[in-house]
């Protein structure tokens, strides 16, 4: 295949494994990223996150990671759901609702390799779904697939927020799409006014050592700094208000990947329910579940924390 018939049937690959946007960038370093990420770390937004500081070469330079790039698809995957939880359960984020997405979304990204590869040719690539020194987001912002939030978030313009982003870096030589250059944010603050915990900085800067995810999720301590109590509206994993409030998600839709059906345990499960689990029961129910990241103790902690508010 030239280069244009290639670069069409990558984006109708994608298509066909269920991603519902396909944009590609030139593999080049991140010049303006790294000056920003430097600073954030810098100045400790990171809080205990160690790993953020690791392989920095790699986060901000493709060819780091797949030597001789030329090209980084990255991919979008809805995962908003067609429902919510009950008003009596503890809060956790839709994000978290089904079966893992680094599980889902990595067999997938296999299975478009493999792909490209039977049809296009042997080539370099590696795929990385939030688990490699990738900046997804600035990736995502440069094929034009949306800009970047004054929550840190990338926002389409069409489909709001609610998205995993993958991202395959691959030495075959594509076509670009043009970069979203415009930030249709404007002068709305809604998230910056509803972040619980302050974490929203002006500027597009997050302060994760802030953010209700990076406590009920990240923070591997036993203990929750005490003045972060009452302010966690009843999340007991991760967050979504900064992302419920924005006026860009009006347009959200409800995803179509069975992988991410809801758990009934998390949709239905009330504050006793969750206090009285075991945790072999913990481990059975959520054995597929983004929740098993922060364990059994790390979710008893979070409610133990929380429940006063009830």
């Amino acid at each position: 295949m030239n280069r244009e018939n290639t670069t069409r049937f990558i984006k109708s690959e994608a298509k066909k494994l269920g991603f519902d946007y396909c944009g590609i960038a030139m593999a080049k370093p991140l010049d303006e990223d790294a000056r920003r990420l430097e600073r954030w770390l810098q100045k400790g937004f990171h809080g205990s996150m160690q790993y953020m500081e690791n392989y920095f070469d790699m986060r901000v330079d493709p060819t780091k990671l797949v030597p001789g790039a030329k090209s980084v698809i990255t991919l979008l995957k809805n995962y908003y759901p067609s429902v919510e939880q009950s008003g009596e359960t503890p809060r956790i984020a839709k994000y978290a609702y089904g079966n893992d997405y680094h599980e889902v979304i990595r067999e997938q990204l296999r299975f478009f390799l493999q792909n490209i590869r039977e049809n296009v040719g042997e080539i370099q690539g590696r795929g990385f779904v939030d688990s490699a020194p990738v900046l997804e987001r600035a990736w995502a912002q440069k094929s034009g697939l949306g800009w970047i939030g004054k929550n840190g978030n990338l926002i389409n313009k069409g489909s709001g927020s609610f998205y995993f982003i993958a991202t395959l870096i691959t030495d075959l030589d594509l076509d670009y799409d043009d970069p979203l250059v415009k930030d249709f944010c404007g002068s709305c603050t809604k998230c910056i006014d509803s972040c619980p915990t302050d974490a929203i900085l002006p500027n597009k800067i997050i302060d994760g050592s802030k953010c209700i995810s990076y406590f009920t999720i990240e923070l591997k301590d036993l203990l929750i700094p005490q003045e972060m109590k009452g302010k966690f509206d009843d999340w007991m994993f991760g967050c979504d208000t900064c992302q419920d409030v924005c006026p860009w998600n009006r347009f959200s839709k409800p995803n179509n990947e069975a992988a991410f059906t809801p758990i009934p345990e998390i949709l239905n499960l009330s504050t006793q329910d969750w206090e009285h689990m075991t945790e072999e029961g913990f481990k059975k129910i959520f054995k597929h579940s983004p929740l098993k990241r922060t364990k059994f103790k790390g979710i008893q902690r979070n409610l133990d924390f929380i429940k006063d508010s009830y």
